[in-house]
Formats: structure tokens, sequence, C-alpha cells
């Protein structure tokens, strides 16, 4: 096939400008920080607690409880969206609906206050609900509108596109959060800031993502084959793309491995805000430097991500993501490690190089791997459910050893432990991966 036109590519990686502010401002720097801060306890050397519907939890925990449940809801909805997607060929009208949900609940997040959690955690649920399930479709659009020869640098150039739109309006959230007399706002009110930046999120993500919702093409216009009943369809769609995983070792192994470290990989980037907040910014005057590091984090990543891709036509895509791995199990033995701000900003530097790049090469290797088949949908149906179940078992880990142990750096050796095997796994997959990407490429 040929790469789909200038016009639709952009608008296609447009959509990763719209609601990575969602993923940069809710989930790693503005909403952990505000939500850790109005829950905090009055005694700084004790834990953290709040009830929600009757029963106490260490804040961070519930927050990370939330996302674990979320993560649980996608894994097992998106086999059936992306059937109902498929049979009625329209898995633009689920990116959208996703989208407008999501961004809905970013803007009702503007109402969240220490007085009333269980709307602000539902809120917060209902977000990420409509974030996560829309990726399955977008991402399910790459290898429709790229070849495989240009499914590498398109990714890339979506990951970057999201890191740049999303440090723009952090930068104008920013300049909300320290300066609301700027804009009208009430200064005596401190949360006021944090809660227009969920409002400035909503609309941002809902504003930017008619770009692509009106240039996307319509789905294959191919019947299924199955006629199956459409609520079951999905799953009996991945019960197919997991037999014929059994006939293709490279990607089985490719999936293995991608299950592993993406356990450790999403759990850094859901919990590093908190994490930050609690253990090495809890003084609230020191808030701005935190959301400067963040901001960092997602500037580094840009080249990031286009620095693997660019390195992948060097050395290929096995080993830019196996090299990747060995640096995040170095990032968890510094995160257990780090105490000073200095040290978690080198931390933070590292980890936004990295961050990008492993999310965009495992996306596009996984893209090549794919079989020839009109049924992307549900391939990534099925690479969405895999990483997905990943990240409830990663932050749900990291949210009880918290709650058990009463530290959060112990949960992050359960992450360095992911990484390993991670690496044991990229090792086992190298001949068969290696050799499938070289057969790709002649």
């Amino acid at each position: 096939m040929q790469t789909a036109s200038k016009k639709v590519v952009n608008a296609w990686a447009m959509y990763d400008w719209a609601n990575s502010a969602y993923n940069l401002v809710i989930t790693s720097t503005i909403f952990p920080a505000y939500y850790v801060g109005i829950t905090a306890a009055s005694d700084p050397s004790k834990p953290s607690y709040v009830n929600f519907f009757g029963r106490q939890f260490v804040n961070t925990a519930l927050q990370n409880y939330v996302l674990a449940f979320v993560f649980f809801l996608v894994a097992i909805s998106s086999p059936i969206l992306s059937s109902i997607a498929d049979y009625r060929r329209n898995k633009k009208v689920w990116l959208r609906w996703f989208c407008y949900v999501g961004s809905s609940a970013c803007v009702a997040l503007f109402w969240f206050t220490k007085d009333n959690i269980e709307y602000g955690m539902i809120a917060f649920a209902i977000a990420a609900m409509g974030f996560w399930s829309s990726l399955v479709f977008y991402n399910s659009y790459l290898p429709d509108i790229a070849a495989p020869a240009d499914q590498d640098r398109i990714s890339a150039k979506g990951f970057a596109m999201g890191y740049i739109g999303s440090v723009l309006l952090q930068i104008i959230c920013f300049v909300v959060i320290l300066k609301p007399e700027l804009f009208g706002l009430n200064k005596e009110d401190g949360t006021i800031g944090a809660r227009v930046s969920f409002l400035l999120t909503g609309l941002w993500w809902f504003g930017f993502a008619q770009v692509t919702l009106r240039a996307m093409p319509l789905s294959s216009k191919a019947e299924r084959q199955s006629k199956k009943n459409v609520l079951i369809n999905g799953f009996h769609e991945l019960g197919i793309v997991w037999r014929q995983l059994s006939h293709m070792p490279s990607l089985k192994r490719f999936l293995f491995s991608f299950f592993l470290y993406s356990m450790g990989v999403q759990t850094v980037m859901l919990v590093a805000a908190g994490f930050a907040k609690k253990e090495i910014f809890p003084n609230p005057d020191d808030e701005p430097k935190l959301l400067i590091t963040i901001i960092l984090i997602q500037l580094v990543a840009i080249p990031g991500a286009i620095g693997m891709s660019r390195l992948s036509k060097r050395i290929g895509n096995w080993w830019v993501i196996t090299l990747a791995v060995l640096i995040w199990i170095g990032v968890c033995i510094a995160g257990y490690h780090v105490q000073t701000q200095t040290q978690f900003y080198i931390l933070a530097s590292i980890v936004g190089l990295v961050m990008g790049g492993i999310q965009s090469m495992s996306r596009s290797t996984y893209s090549k791997l794919l079989p020839q088949t009109q049924d992307t949908t549900s391939f990534f149906s099925f690479y969405d459910v895999t990483e997905k179940i990943a990240i409830v078992i990663g932050i749900f880990t990291f949210a009880y050893l918290e709650e058990l142990t009463g530290n959060m750096r112990n949960s992050i050796v359960a992450l360095g432990i992911f990484f390993i095997c991670a690496l044991l796994a990229l090792l086992y997959a190298y001949k068969p991966l290696t050799g499938r990407l070289r057969e790709l490429k002649d």
C-alpha cells in the first residue's frame, strides 16, 4: 500500500496533539499535584488518607486503584467496542464518542474540591476511560494510512506532535496557576488555577480533535466474514488473533516482551508526579518546580521519540527497544535512591528520552509485524488489551505495595523486576523478531 496524503497523516497526528494534553495535565502533572495537595495530612510526617464511599485509603493509592479499575474496564470492553466498529464499519464514530466523553469529564473536574472526593475520582475515572478507549481506534488507523516503511516515522511524528501540543497547553496552564489575576481569577482561591487548567484541557482536547475527525477516512467497507453476534464477535476476533500468533513467533514473542515492559513504562508515567510530589517536592512552594520538571520530561521526549526512530534505521527496532529497557532498569534503580531535587531533574531527563521513544517504537514495530489483513482494528484491539492488562497489574502492584509498606519507594522495586523480566523476554525474541523485520525491510 501507499502512504496516505500529507494532509491525512498530519490530521492523524493532530489527535496526539489534542489528547496528549489530557495525559500531561490530568495524568502526569497538575491533577496529581492538586489531588495530593488538597488531600495531604496536616502533619507531613504522617500518611495522608482519604475517605471514598465510606472506606479509608492512602490518597495516592486510591488514585492508582481508580486507574487500575479503569484500565481493567478498558481491557474487557475494547474487544466489544472494536467488534462493533468493525461490524458497522464506523471506528471513527467511536473515536469521536470517546473523545467527547473524555474531554467532557476533564471539564467536569473544574468543580472537584476536597469536599467532594467521590465526585472528583469518578470524573477522573471517566476522563481516563475516554482517553484510553479512544486510543485503540486511533492506533488502528496507523497501518491504514502508512506504508510499512513509513510507520516508524509517522508513529514518531504522532508522539512528537503530542509532546509539543501538551507542553504548549501546560505552559498556558502554568501561567494561569502562577498568575491567576492576569485572567481575572480570584488569587485568594489557591485552587482556581489548577481547576481552570482542567477546564482548558477538556476544551483543548475537544477542539483540536475536530481536525482529526474531519480528515480521517472511513473504515474498510469489506464485510466481516464472521457472522457471530456483534457483542461477542470482538472476543471471537481476539481468539482468531491468538491462534494466529502460534504461527507468528516474531509477533508472539514481541507481544510477550511488550506486555512485561508495559507494566513498568506505563506505571512510571502514571505515578511519577504523585511520587515526586510526596517524596521530592512535599513543600507547596515547590510545586512550580515540579511542573517545570514534568514539562522538561515532555520536551526531552520529543527528540527522544524522533531519535529512536532514526536510530532504528541504523541498528534495528529490537536493539532500540532493548536499549530502552536497559535504561528503564537503570531508572528504577536510581528512582529508589533519589533524594534531592537535582537528582530528580537528572532522572526526569533520562525518563523523557526513553518515554516517548519506547512507546513510538512499540507501536510501529507491532504494526510492521502484522500479517496482511484488512482487520487492523482487531489486531490493535489485541495490542491494546495486552497493554491495559499489563497496566492493571503494574499500577495495582504499585498501589498495593505502597499501602502495605507505607513507602512508595518500595513499589519501585517491583517495577524494576518487571523490566528485568522484559529484558529476558526480548533476548528470547531476538532471532525471530530481527529475522522477520529483516525480511520486511528486504
